[in-house]
């Protein structure tokens, strides 16, 4: 079986993916044989994967919801940043995004086993001088990476751009921004501490989970044990990562080394700015589902019920 991962190889997805083939040969006796093909390898190009899958010119492939705007704008407004202010929120809400989108995929003939459950990573504000206010924002260009950040910051009258992972290194450096809005945890793997000495956190990731999506027609070529194989495999690693999701002790390592390289950590943003960003970001997520249609904004109801359920 073909399985498309538009990862690159050096990601820990890979890895996940990698160990996810191997148990499947284990738990198949050799019968069933798994070949990923990391980055993109086979040309397949993500926004086109739920076609893809749905006429079976691939066997599998991993799935994250927010590429497929064009497709299932539904399923790009499941879950976005400012949905959770805990880490450990994400893992109680996790099992309804799951549910959403295995709803969603099955109507693109597309069998869910599981999937990866990506880690809660801090998300910062990395500026070039100190900042850990909204107001001293205010004067500042910020880094973002979707257009409901770009929404959210507008609300609170800070001028933000989407700028891809591998131009902002440049754009801090020449000015283009001030500050990068970005995952703290990772930050030194793309060297953001050589242009953002500054770091406050903000909230933590609303990370979406990537779901292994089997095409139909090769679902129904399986023998049932081999279904059962692949259920089960895709189970095991949606328990492995998920059960790594949320980790203190690595967020805390994180934090070490960054300042080990020179970034001084300030004091968080304040309660009150949390809420008006988790306010502003909101109303741009239900803006996004509501483009959505009645679909999307069936999704984005049944999370933030969920959610406020949470908070209370």
């Amino acid at each position: 079986m073909r399985f498309h991962s538009g990862y690159a190889e050096s990601r820990p997805e890979a890895q996940h993916l990698n160990d996810f083939a191997a148990y499947v040969d284990e738990l198949s006796g050799g019968e069933l044989k798994i070949d990923v093909f990391h980055a993109g390898s086979l040309g397949l190009s993500e926004p086109d994967m739920l076609r893809v899958l749905q006429r079976g010119n691939v066997d599998m492939a991993l799935l994250y919801g927010e590429y497929y705007t064009r497709d299932a704008p539904a399923l790009a407004a499941v879950y976005a940043q400012g949905a959770i202010t805990e880490p450990g929120q994400h893992m109680e809400i996790l099992p309804i995004i799951r549910e959403i989108y295995e709803e969603g995929f099955s109507k693109w003939g597309i069998q869910t086993i599981g999937g990866i459950v990506s880690p809660v990573f801090s998300v910062g504000i990395h500026c070039k001088e100190p900042i850990n206010s909204l107001a001293q924002l205010e004067r500042k260009a910020i880094r973002v990476w979707s257009s409901q950040l770009v929404d959210a910051f507008d609300r609170l009258s800070i001028s933000a751009e989407v700028i891809p992972q591998n131009d902002m290194y440049m754009a801090l450096q020449t000015g283009v921004v001030d500050c990068a809005y970005y995952l703290s945890t990772v930050a030194e793997t793309v060297s953001l501490h050589e242009v953002a000495e500054y770091e406050a956190y903000l909230h933590p990731w609303a990370a979406v989970p990537a779901m292994f999506g089997v095409s139909q027609q090769t679902w129904g070529r399986l023998s049932d044990d081999h279904r059962q194989v692949l259920i089960e495999a895709g189970e095991y690693m949606w328990e492995k990562t998920g059960d790594a999701a949320v980790d203190p002790v690595r967020e805390q390592a994180a934090r070490e080394r960054r300042e080990s390289l020179g970034v001084t950590i300030l004091d968080d943003f304040s309660e009150e700015d949390v809420s008006r960003f988790q306010e502003a970001a909101m109303v741009a997520w239900q803006r996004i589902a509501e483009r959505a249609g009645d679909e999307g904004t069936r999704n984005y109801a049944t999370v933030t019920e969920y959610l406020q359920e949470i908070h209370d």
